[in-house]
Order: C-alpha cells, then sequence, then structure tokens
C-alpha cells in the first residue's frame, strides 16, 4: 500500500469514532518528515484517547507499522508516526493554541470529503 491508501486508512478510522475538523495536509514539497500530516480534534481527553487507539488498531490491521505513539497518557495532543502519515489528534484548545495549519499553510490541503460520513 502507498501513503495515500494510508490516509484513507487513518481518516476512515478517525471518522468512525468522531474526530472532528480533520484536515490532510499533503506536506511531500514541504518537509522530509511525512507525505502527509493529518490534524484532527475531539471534545475530550478520552475521545482523544479512542480516537488514537482506534487509528493505531485500523493502521496495524492494515499491514502498516506503527513507529511511535507519543503523548497517549495526557491524551490532549496524540502524535501517531505511521511513516508516511503523522497523525495529530487533538483537543480543541490544544488545537487551537499549536495551529499545525498555519505552522504548515505551504501544504496543500486533501481533498477528503469521500472518505468521511457527512
Amino acid at each position: 500500500m502507498d501513503s495515500k491508501e494510508l490516509l484513507e486508512v487513518v481518516v476512515k478510522a478517525a471518522d468512525n469514532k468522531r474526530a472532528e475538523d480533520v484536515t490532510a495536509l499533503d506536506v511531500q514539497q514541504v518537509s522530509l518528515l511525512a507525505d502527509y500530516f493529518v490534524i484532527m480534534e475531539a471534545g475530550s481527553q478520552r475521545q482523544v484517547k479512542a480516537i488514537a487507539e482506534n487509528i493505531q488498531e485500523a493502521a496495524e490491521n492494515a499491514g502498516y507499522d506503527v513507529r511511535d505513539i507519543e503523548g497517549k497518557d495526557a491524551s490532549n495532543w496524540v502524535l501517531l508516526d505511521l511513516g508516511d502519515v503523522i497523525v495529530h489528534v487533538f483537543q480543541k484548545e490544544t488545537r487551537e493554541f499549536y495551529n499545525l495549519e498555519k505552522l504548515w499553510s505551504d501544504a496543500p490541503t486533501v481533498d477528503i470529503a469521500n472518505w468521511v460520513e457527512e
């Protein structure tokens, strides 16, 4: 599978746990770290943790390695390193504070509308 397929797995797993305001950035031309960053938020620490766990499980079930997970204990911001896809699951206030979309504003947004339910 390629990084775009992994991106789809991540977005669908996040949507399955009702992640809010999911944004995918194509960072291939602006970063050497990954192909995509996925940024999302949740209403509580409990939901942040549930979303992160669901993404981890979905990626592993699809045959991807989860390289690292940071912040799972605090659950204000969980970062999942899936290699070509880096996932940030925030509580709303924490996402607003760090404003990663502004930091990576040179990266185009990926259309994920077909992977999420309205």
